[in-house]
C-alpha cells in the first residue's frame, strides 16, 4: 500500500475510534449523529424526540423526514445538516472524508464551519449532485430544485455525466435540473426564510457552547480538536484545533489553546449582508469580552486524533452532564 494511502486511512480510522471519555452522557459523534430536533421527526419511520439526540444515527440508506418539526444532524467534522418542515433527507452515504445526502422533498440546510482537503461533500437532489467547495451556507429547496449560496462555493454535477460539473459562487442560486442553465444572483435578505433563521438561532446555541466549553478545556494536556458533547440546547459543538473563526452566521467558534493564549472572545452575530463572519472579525466589532468562561459542562475528555488527516481533529466527544 502506498505510504500516503496508508498514512490516509490510518488517520481516517483514528478520527473514527471512541474517545476515552468522563462524565459523557452521548454516544461518540460520528456522521448522521441526531444533534437536535423539535417537533414531528422520523427515522425511517420510527419517532424520535429530545432523548434520541446524541444517541442516535442516521445510518446508510435511512431517511430522516419531519412534518411540523425541524432536525439537526451532524455530517463532517464541523459540517451541520439542518432539515425544514415537511422535508426528508436520505443518508447516502456516512463515510467520513466522502459524505453524501439526498433530499427527497423539501428544504434543508447545510452549514459549514470547517472543510479539510480531504472531505469530499455531496448533496444529492433530483438525481444532480452539488459538491461543497468551501466554508458557508448552502441552502437546498427540492420543490423549486434549487440550491442557493449564501455563502461558499459549490459545483453541480450533472445527472447525465455530459456536462461539465457548473461552479456556483456566494450570491447565486442554480437550478439543479441539468439543463446546463447558468447560475443567478439572488437576493439574500429577501431569502431568509423560516429554516434560515432557525439554522441561525442553532448556530448562536453551538457558538455559546463552543465558547464555554472552550474555556473548559484551556490548557488541559492532551486536548484533541473534534465534536464535544453539552446537554440543554445544544447538543454536539465543534472545536477547532487551533486558533478561532466565524461560522456563516457571524458566531465564534475558539479553540481552547486560541483561549489559553490569551486569545479574546469578539462580539459576533452580524450574518450576512451585514458585517458578514469575516467582517466581524478583521475588524474587531465590539461587545468581545475575555476568554474565560464561568464553569459549563464540560469537565475533562481525552481524545484519539490523527497527526495526519483533518488536521488532527475529527469525532469524539468531551465530558459533559446532561
Amino acid at each position: 500500500m502506498p505510504r500516503l494511502k496508508a498514512i490516509l486511512l490510518l488517520s481516517l480510522a483514528t478520527l473514527l475510534a471512541p474517545a476515552l471519555m468522563l462524565g459523557q452522557s452521548a454516544n461518540p459523534a460520528e456522521p448522521g449523529t441526531l444533534n437536535y430536533v423539535e417537533g414531528q421527526v422520523s427515522i425511517n419511520g420510527q419517532v424520535v424526540n429530545w432523548s434520541s439526540v446524541g444517541f442516535t444515527a442516521l445510518n446508510e440508506g435511512q431517511v430522516i423526514e419531519t412534518g411540523n418539526g425541524k432536525a439537526e444532524v451532524l455530517l463532517a467534522p464541523g459540517v451541520f445538516l439542518r432539515v425544514g418542515d415537511n422535508s426528508a433527507v436520505r443518508m447516502i452515504s456516512p463515510n467520513l472524508a466522502n459524505t453524501e445526502v439526498e433530499l427527497i422533498k423539501g428544504r434543508a440546510d447545510v452549514e459549514v464551519d470547517q472543510l479539510f482537503k480531504q472531505n469530499d461533500l455531496r448533496v444529492r437532489m433530483k438525481g444532480d449532485e452539488a459538491r461543497l467547495l468551501k466554508t458557508g451556507l448552502y441552502a437546498f429547496d427540492s420543490e423549486l430544485g434549487t440550491v442557493q449560496v449564501f455563502d461558499g462555493e459549490a459545483e453541480v454535477l450533472p445527472v447525465d455525466g455530459q456536462q461539465k460539473p457548473i461552479v456556483v459562487k456566494d450570491g447565486h442560486q442554480l437550478a439543479m435540473n441539468g439543463d446546463g442553465e447558468k447560475p443567478k444572483h439572488f437576493d439574500k435578505e429577501a431569502s431568509e426564510d423560516a429554516l434560515y433563521n432557525w439554522s441561525s438561532l442553532r448556530s448562536q446555541y453551538l457558538g455559546e457552547a463552543n465558547v464555554q466549553l472552550a474555556s473548559e478545556y484551556e490548557g488541559v494536556p492532551g486536548f484533541a480538536p473534534g465534536w464535544f458533547w453539552d446537554g440543554g440546547l445544544y447538543g454536539y459543538t465543534w472545536l477547532p484545533g487551533d486558533g478561532a473563526f466565524f461560522d456563516p452566521f457571524g458566531y465564534g467558534f475558539y479553540s481552547p489553546y486560541y483561549l489559553y493564549g490569551g486569545g479574546f472572545v469578539y462580539g459576533y452575530g452580524r450574518g450576512y449582508g451585514r458585517g458578514g463572519y469575516r467582517g466581524a472579525y478583521r475588524q474587531g466589532q465590539t461587545g468581545f469580552h475575555s476568554g474565560r468562561a464561568g464553569g459549563f459542562h464540560g469537565g475533562y475528555g481525552g481524545g484519539f486524533h490523527g497527526d495526519g488527516g483533518f488536521g488532527g481533529g475529527g469525532f469524539h466527544g468531551g465530558g459533559g452532564h446532561r
